[in-house]
């Protein structure tokens, strides 16, 4: 209680608890994007559902991990080396992760993009995804996106208390935009294209990650967020020549 009360009025902790949540909130963009798309293939009436206990396993999963930081830190130390560089079981987990994100998000775009081939979807089977399938996938992902962020947590404060809360409020934010993010996904078109796009590029992003290769995620960020005004402009542009079309028109 006591070291609580201190970090409360340490200015130094709220500085960490603030920049803590928006690198969480941040990093659990990846994890909202995939769970939309994959929410977004059952059929409507368990959407909403499916996306709460997707992102509440996120939150289990999260502080599961919190509470066992010093195997977490143990993660980091290679196990095996190989190609000259030391493969850790972070670095394995991000590897698995990344080839698993690859392989999906190529699947649903071939789908979307070969209009002949409606029989199957990213995974194989029918269009329509089942429930448990769903839930699977997305726990299996939520694993891959927690050890990330509990991993970069450790590196960034060593206050258990900070770690909670920081990864607490981002999954809220997670939970308040999730509805709003796969609707507006699944009804721009284009945005599903855009948004299977940030799913390869964070693919593979985990697969250089995993090998080694450091890559400063601002900048995969910055062009996430450069991409996204572009087609946000592309759809205004779009929307104003329809009305101008049926102005024309009547």
């Amino acid at each position: 209680m006591d070291s609580i009360l201190a970090l409360l009025q340490d200015p130094a902790a709220w500085i960490a608890l603030i920049t803590l949540i928006v690198m969480e909130v941040v990093l659990g963009i990846d994890n909202l994007i995939f769970i939309s798309i994959l929410t977004n293939k059952l059929p409507p009436e368990h959407r909403v559902q499916a996306r709460r206990i997707g992102i509440g396993l996120a939150l289990i999963m999260r502080l599961g991990l919190l509470g066992t930081i010093a195997w977490i830190v143990q993660l980091t130390t290679p196990v095996f080396e190989a190609f000259g560089h030391g493969f850790s079981w972070k670095d394995m987990i991000l590897i698995a992760g990344g080839l698993f994100l690859v392989w999906k998000a190529t699947k649903e775009i071939h789908h979307n993009v070969d209009p002949v081939d409606h029989k199957e979807d990213m995974v194989g089977g029918a269009v329509t995804s089942s429930f448990s399938a769903a839930i699977g996938q997305i726990l299996l992902l939520d694993l891959v996106f927690s050890v990330d962020s509990i991993i970069t947590a450790v590196g960034m404060t060593p206050h258990l208390p900070i770690m909670v809360v920081a990864v607490v409020v981002a999954v809220a934010v997670m939970l308040l935009a999730a509805n709003p993010l796969a609707n507006f996904i699944e009804k721009n078109p284009t945005i599903v294209m855009l948004a299977l796009a940030f799913l390869l590029m964070i693919g593979t992003t985990l697969i250089a990650e995993g090998m080694g290769f450091h890559v400063p995620k601002g900048y995969v960020y910055a062009a996430m967020t450069f991409s996204a005004l572009v087609e946000i402009l592309n759809m205004i542009s779009r929307r104003a020549r329809q009305k101008k079309q049926g102005t024309t028109t009547h």
